[in-house]
């Protein structure tokens, strides 16, 4: 509850955060991650913060942009092809997403929204776990960066993790960029 409320507050106090996002991205993550040709996004939905801009934004450089699709319940996402201006229609979850006739893709680069996210890597999603089974399915076949995207005040001191709940390699929010792994005691790193 706490964290659904710190997310709208943001949400309302940071109308222009999705360029902010997008200026970071491409000021301080870029240069920081493996040479992507395939990002993966989302549509926001409620007050997730907005990846459009940066969505927008990537396409214009050339590079292939993604959306996820629900493939059904307990299995791992898909990824279909995105532009500007396209043809979205709602998912299983009234989610946004390409329709059938988009071509699938998969990602090197995984733009995650989250509910909350500590600097351990861990986030909070919304408990079905779909992103957590895509990128460990992902990871299993080759490397794939997971970056969550946030509103600072996102920021918790601890997220529950378990066995199954795949690690953040980056978070991005509208004020900063921060490197869980980098910010881990190796001691304690798991």
């Amino acid at each position: 509850m706490l964290a659904r409320t710190a997310r709208a507050s943001a949400y309302l106090a940071t109308p222009g955060a999705g360029n902010l996002l997008r200026d970071r991205f491409f000021a301080e993550l870029l240069p920081q991650l493996p040479v992507s040709s395939i990002v993966s996004a989302y549509m926001p939905i409620r007050d997730e913060i907005d990846a459009r801009p940066l969505m927008e934004r990537l396409f214009e450089r050339g590079l292939t942009v993604a959306v996820p699709a629900l493939a059904g319940a307990g299995a791992p996402l898909t990824f279909r092809r995105w532009e500007p201006f396209m043809t979205l229609v709602p998912g299983q979850l009234d989610v946004p997403e390409p329709t059938r006739e988009a071509p699938p893709v998969e990602p090197d680069l995984v733009l995650v929204p989250l509910l909350a996210f500590d600097r351990a890597g861990n986030r909070l999603g919304y408990g079905r776990g779909y992103y957590d089974r895509t990128l460990a399915a992902l990871r299993k076949t080759r490397r794939v960066t997971a970056v969550g995207l946030a509103f600072a005040a996102q920021e918790m001191l601890s997220v529950p993790a378990g066995d199954g709940d795949q690690r953040l390699d980056w978070v991005l929010t509208e004020t900063a960029l921060i490197h869980p792994r980098a910010e881990c005691d190796p001691a304690t790193d798991r």
